[in-house]
């Protein structure tokens, strides 16, 4: 009968026809037949099974071999037997070369039919021992994936004891070298159903046996921390970790992460493998063990292998956002690595460039997953835009990319920060921040947070790029018996000249720090600022009287003498003059009062007072104060003009509010009106900055710093409650009350006074409204008859005959802005550009300095954004555009510097001759031999981290190249099914990219 089957199967015969004749044979098979004739049937099925060279041959081969073991079945126990399985399994089948690959197969159909045999448990046996063996020879995927079928089908051939432990060990180790050799959809598909089975396996024995999952994970830690292995260990690894029980998690994470054994390359290495895990398609619980391990490490400070790891691989973690087979773990690990890496925006701003195409391609997808991936990073983005403000040029598109998406509210953002920081002690992480490898393209050098310590760094950096006082601090001599002006000057020292890209202001701000201040806490930096100036002012002052007494002595020389008992720096600086005037409307009699200021605060007028349209760059007869009505006897009033301040003040009907639009200056008893067109048109003609008012005007409802200038300068009513109690009449009268420049400092500070207690609260709020800046700004300085008279001759500063009033050019050179919606929170930073004079040698010093137009116009001037420790360059329409972008980034504290004129023409002729005699500042030697040194341990630092980090990267698992994830064309839809980017459409190869 055998030989009839084999004629049959190989005759040429057409295969219905065969199947016909087999059928036959495999009746015939049903019926008693004596011993030969039953092996003889039972070695051809066996070589048609192992051998065939169709799917029809094995088919046939199948048939008849069960037939025999169902009716045969003492025969087919005999001749199934344990020494014939033995050779099978060690020796193959088959000519030398061609090996069947069915023989696993074969075992496990015919072990259904020896189940009930005395020689089963012999086959048992003996399977144990091989199926131990075949592992340790590193199977294909497809031989493993039928070692687990016969197993998961026969678990008494499943290894036991201490083999079962090697068995799960040797197992993990053959997934680790799994690799999908084909792009195909289809071979792809079929890996990964291999892979589960074989994972599945071990998920069968570690449910009857825990004992061995420790021993299992154990080998899988060691297979992906190794440092040895030419090629990384599959990703198929992670089909293993999705069984393991998560109760067991805090335990194995806290064993490891404890473990002295284990060194901080293993560590590093096996973190960035599970994190490449991200990418292995429906896995389960892998983003927990991920993100487990990250806190672990975080646990333990282990911050080098955390801020290593994150920055090598948060980009490909984004970029698998883009496959919804994936998303969900990705977008989870993306939330934890972005949300523990709060020391430095490093991190964040490596995805800036592909935000906006991530989004894009999410909107493409229109997917349910798409959209709630979407809302989840967008708030993602907005706490890490909370958290790093302060760059607003690298925020504009990603800001413009997502503001469609829903906003969290503020208490939202802070929760998620607070939760997920890698530690709440700031200085823990002080020594890994900056982590910078040179000095920035600017040339600048920026300043180390401290922790809150913003505020600081921007009045620094503001103060350093006033380059008239920091030549000035710069070129102090050394034992000056002023010790914070000391410590200032080796700030702006190793600002200048350091190789550094950030210095640590510590020194500085532990001397410089106002008592009432919380440490750690954020401040007011228009505080700070007041502060300082005022501790410099104080501290230099003292120093002159000591040095008077010494004059007294008799032990000062005549030199010494001039030079101390000259105006303070500060004062020289920032110092400017302002008369206060209160006038009684009862006998018109005037008090006044002069003070000195460092800088003007600016309030907002109320919601229900509004400036009409003012220009950026206020012409000269656009300064000053106007009248509100003709005074009785005008000669009383020469040079102290009146009007309505403040509409929040009792209003006299006798004397309606004007509103200040333009505010001219008049003749005493001239009546107020408006500038013509006529007269604008002439200004502009003579004053080519006018064309820049036009550039950088206002928006209708918007204020401007001319408008709060105007407002502070605008005389108020005092009345009611706050009538003044005039020496003259003896009693309280209604009164008016203006301020009056007298004296217009070298550096102009203004502060908008964006912060009011709100009493419901009982905390500052802050005043949002958009504030244009002018870049040139003109103020009017009250000046002595005899000198109005002088300078309306000598035509310098247009100054109106008789008015008492001269106008004043300023240049903007410095702008802090506070991102945020309270003063105790939020962050600052600045723009700053170098405002000196270019004013030539040869131009006479006669007192006559003139503006020059011929120079670099103020928009050609380098504007540079300084944000802690990132400095980059920037343009004065970032600055006027940031709070259109950013609503909580608002300008806050302005630095102007007063141009050569009439008023500063001796300051400035003082400086221009130092610059001249001086050059460059030259410091003291000390100071010099400090700043080298440090430079020459920056070099052996950076030498030490260089070799270092090489040492880290040669350990990083190389890996697909993740940017080919963006690279790929979103727009081609000609393709569909499978498992692209866009709602599992795609080619093979694009689903190929993602899993290996």
């Amino acid at each position: 009968m055998d030989k009839i089957l084999e004629a049959v199967v190989m005759s040429s015969y057409p295969n219905n026809v065969k199947q016909g004749l087999v059928r036959r044979v495999i009746e015939a098979a049903k019926q008693p037949m004596d011993s030969e004739q039953c092996w003889s049937m039972l070695e051809l099925s066996t070589k048609l099974y192992l051998t065939g060279d169709t799917k029809y041959k094995r088919e046939i081969g199948k048939e008849v071999l069960e037939v025999y073991g169902h009716y045969h079945p003492e025969e087919f126990e005999e001749f199934f037997n344990v020494r014939f399985l033995l050779s099978l399994l060690q020796e193959g089948y088959g000519p030398l070369g061609k090996r069947s690959h069915y023989v696993l197969d074969y075992i496990q159909l015919g072990l259904q039919f020896v189940l009930e045999s005395p020689s089963a448990n012999s086959i048992f046996s003996l399977l144990r021992i091989e199926v131990l063996r075949k592992v340790c020879e590193r199977p294909s995927p497809k031989q493993c994936a039928k070692i687990s079928k016969l197993l998961t089908q026969h678990p008494q051939c499943i290894p036991t004891g201490k083999h079962q432990v090697l068995f799960c060990q040797q197992l993990i180790r053959c997934i680790g070298q799994f690799q999908c050799v084909s792009e195909g959809e289809e071979d792809i598909m079929e890996f990964l159903e291999q892979v589960n089975k074989v994972s599945g396996l071990l998920q069968r024995i570690w449910r009857t046996q825990t004992s061995a999952i420790l021993p299992s994970l154990k080998e899988l830690f060691t297979i992906i921390s190794s440092t040895e292995e030419q090629e990384a260990p599959s990703n198929a690894l992670a089909s293993v970790v999705q069984f393991v029980p998560l109760e067991l998690m805090d335990g194995v994470i806290r064993n490891l992460t404890n473990d002295d054994s284990i060194t901080d390359v293993q560590m590093m290495t096996a973190i960035s493998r599970m994190i490449d895990w991200v990418s292995w398609p429906l896995g389960k619980n892998i983003d927990k063990w991920i993100i487990a391990l990250l806190k672990g490490l975080a646990a333990v400070k282990k911050f080098s292998i955390l801020i290593e790891v994150t920055l090598s691989k948060i980009e490909k973690v984004f970029s698998k956002l883009l496959y919804p087979i994936v998303r969900e773990g990705a977008l989870s690990v993306l939330q934890y690595m972005l949300l523990s890496f709060q020391h430095s925006h490093e991190a964040f701003h490596l995805l800036l460039p592909h935000i906006p195409r991530l989004v894009g391609s999410l909107k493409k997808e229109d997917s349910n997953s798409a959209t709630s991936s979407l809302e989840q990073l967008a708030e993602l983005i907005h706490c890490m835009f909370f958290r790093f403000s302060g760059f607003p040029d690298l925020y504009e598109p990603v800001l413009e990319a997502i503001k469609a998406l829903p906003i969290p509210n503020e208490d939202r953002i802070k929760h998620l920060l607070g939760q997920n920081a890698w530690t709440s002690q700031k200085n823990e992480l002080a020594c890994f921040y900056p982590r910078l490898a040179s000095k920035s393209e600017t040339g600048k050098i920026g300043l180390i947070n401290l922790g809150n310590t913003c505020y600081m760094n921007s009045i620094i950096q503001s103060l350093f790029m006033a380059s008239d006082f920091r030549h000035s601090v710069l070129n102090l001599t050394e034992g000056n018996s002023q010790p914070l002006m000391t410590k200032l000057q080796w700030l702006f020292a190793f600002l200048e000249h350091s190789q550094r890209p950030a210095i640590s202001p510590e020194s500085f701000l532990s001397a410089s720090w106002p008592p009432w201040f919380t440490p750690g806490a954020q401040q007011d930096c228009s505080e700070y600022l007041k502060y300082l100036l005022d501790r410099l002012h104080e501290e230099e002052k003292t120093g002159k009287r000591i040095y008077q007494k010494l004059k007294e002595s008799s032990l000062m020389s005549q030199v010494v003498e001039h030079h101390y008992l000259n105006k303070t720096l500060i004062e020289k600086m920032f110092g400017g003059k302002m008369m206060t005037k209160i006038r009684c409307l009862k006998c018109l009699n005037v008090s006044s009062r002069e003070e000195a200021f460092t800088d003007l605060s600016l309030a907002f007028p109320p919601p229900d007072r509004h400036v009409r349209g003012s220009t950026s760059v206020l012409p000269v007869e656009e300064i000053g104060p106007q009248f509100i009505e003709p005074p009785e006897n005008s000669s009383q009033l020469t040079g102290s003009p009146w009007i309505q301040r403040k509409a929040s003040m009792a209003r006299d009907t006798a004397a309606p509010p004007m509103p200040v639009e333009t505010l001219g200056f008049q003749e005493p008893g001239e009546a107020a009106h408006p500038l013509s067109g006529d007269a604008v048109g002439l200004d502009a003609a003579k004053d080519p900055l006018s064309a820049f008012g036009e550039q950088a005007r206002a928006p209708k409802d918007s204020r401007s710093v001319p408008d709060l200038i105007n407002y502070f300068l605008t005389p108020e009513r005092l009345t009611a409650e706050n009538k003044y109690h005039c020496e003259k009449c003896a009693s309280l009268q209604d009164a008016e009350k203006v301020a009056e420049l007298t004296e217009g400092p070298h550096y102009l500070i203004l502060t908008l006074l964006r912060f009011s207690f709100d009493p419901r609260t009982m905390k500052r709020k802050k005043i949002l409204d958009n504030v244009s800046i002018p870049v040139v700004l003109k103020l009017p300085i009250l000046v002595a008859p005899e000198e109005t008279e002088e300078v309306c001759q000598s035509g310098k500063d247009r100054a109106a005959p008789g008015s008492g009033f001269m106008s004043v050019m300023y240049d903007l050179c410095s702008v802090v802005v506070h991102s945020g919606i309270s003063s105790e929170s939020g962050h600052y930073y600045c723009y700053s550009r170098e405002c000196t004079d270019t004013v030539p040698h040869g131009q006479p010093r006669d007192g006559a300095l003139k503006p020059t137009f011929d120079k670099q116009l103020d928009f050609e001037i380098q504007w540079y954004l300084f944000n802690d420790t990132r400095v980059s360059f920037s343009s004065f329409e970032s600055v006027s555009n940031v709070t259109s972008f950013f609503p909580k980034d608002t300008a806050y504290v302005l630095f102007y510097r007063q141009r050569p004129g009439r008023q500063s023409c001796l300051l400035h002729e003082a400086l221009a001759e130092a610059g001249r005699l001086h050059g460059e500042p030259s410091l003291h030697k000390d100071l010099m031999e400090a700043i080298s040194k440090d430079n020459i341990l920056y070099l052996q630092e950076q030498e030490k981290e260089a070799r270092n980090r090489a040492a880290y990267i040669s350990t990083l698992p190389k890996s697909p190249l993740w940017w080919r994830d963006f690279d790929r064309d979103k727009d081609d839809d000609s393709s569909s099914g499978g498992c692209s980017p866009a709602a599992g459409g795609g080619g093979s190869g694009s689903f190929h990219g993602l899993v290996f």
